[in-house]
């Protein structure tokens, strides 16, 4: 919240905090219409715009005029419309993937999910699941435009992560490192160039990786890395000296988490580690961007963010011990675990 919000009376803090959903809806609009895209050779009025997009001119004009006041366009006296430097973020390809989070987090199928938190109050379960009538990593599954979305839009919202983990954990002794449900492969890549000795193995469901060659190719990391599709629910290949996990155990109930870090210790050999990326949540009133995701773990796929001492009894009852908790200079600390 900016310093003149904060300076506001509690109601009107209130009241803004209640309208805040307008704007991802406004947001949202401008992705769909790829509006970024189409100003990204120059100027355009509504109406040259609305001719591309098959929108109702007028109406597009407010909606530019209004992105304007958020600092995305800018209008001249022509009433031609072009990018500022927050409106080139929201180009297609652009570097943080605002673009794609924008179109993953505020479509309908996730605005409806999110309406759902009282009923997860209530009841402990997914109000995603309620919504799509199957848990939401199913639902990706069955829509792998919207899957290729969220791999991309994870890139974006943990951008920051991958350098601050590569730069606050030593992985120096480690020749192989396996990332557990890593998606595309940003964060291991990201690890590998840091530590030109090790070599890298990604295990995902099939549909998750499909797009990891092309990201891995494009960072020159083809020979040093594989890819081996799978469930970690079902398995997860031995042999690694690191196993790593990044926001893959506040997805999931404790049950399942028990099964994934069960799996991971069976493949783990006895000088191996497990390196959970996680949101650990100090305790007392500190803001943490942890406590709003906790939100979003509860309402989604039904797992939730930890403290420290929550993931030292969640680990213990896997048959791991805690070590230590590495902080990064990102939101997320690497949770480090050995086998008892």
């Amino acid at each position: 919240m900016q310093n003149s919000e904060q300076n506001q009376p509690p109601h009107v803090q209130l009241i803004q905090m209640a309208t805040a959903h307008w704007v991802s809806h406004i947001l949202f609009a401008a992705a769909k219409f790829g509006l970024a895209d189409h100003l990204a050779a120059g100027p355009k009025t509504a109406e040259d715009l609305a001719k591309i997009t098959a929108t109702h001119a007028p109406s597009l004009y407010r909606v530019m005029r209004t992105l304007a006041s958020l600092g995305i366009l800018s209008e001249d006296e022509s009433r031609k419309f072009s990018l500022t430097p927050m409106g080139e973020a929201l180009r297609s390809g652009a570097p943080g993937c605002a673009r794609a989070c924008i179109l993953t987090l505020a479509n309908e199928e996730w605005v409806r999910g999110v309406a759902q938190l009282p009923y997860s109050i209530q009841t402990g379960q997914s109000g995603f699941e309620k919504i799509m009538g199957m848990p939401i990593f199913d639902w990706l599954a069955k829509h792998p435009e919207q899957a290729s979305l969220f791999s991309e839009t994870m890139v974006g919202i943990h951008g920051a992560e991958p350098p601050a983990v590569a730069a606050a954990y030593d992985f120096s002794s480690c020749k192989t490192i396996v990332d557990v449900g890593g998606a595309t492969g940003n964060l291991l890549c990201t690890i590998l160039e840091k530590y030109p000795n090790a070599e890298g193995l990604l295990y995902d469901l099939p549909h998750v990786v499909r797009d990891a060659p092309a990201l891995i190719g494009k960072r020159g990391l083809t020979e040093r890395t594989k890819i081996e599709p799978g469930s970690f629910f079902d398995r997860i290949p031995s042999g690694g000296d690191a196993y790593l996990l990044s926001h893959i155990i506040h997805d999931w109930s404790e049950d399942k988490c028990l099964t994934i870090l069960g799996n991971c210790r069976k493949a783990m050999g006895p000088n191996s580690r497990l390196l959970l990326v996680e949101m650990v949540l100090p305790p007392g009133n500190a803001p943490h961007p942890g406590k709003m995701l906790d939100m979003m773990m509860l309402v989604g796929p039904g797992g939730q963010e930890r403290t420290e001492q929550e993931y030292r009894e969640l680990l213990a009852k896997a048959g791991l011990q805690l070590t230590r908790v590495a902080p990064t200079e990102s939101p997320v600390s690497v949770v480090e675990a050995k086998a008892v």
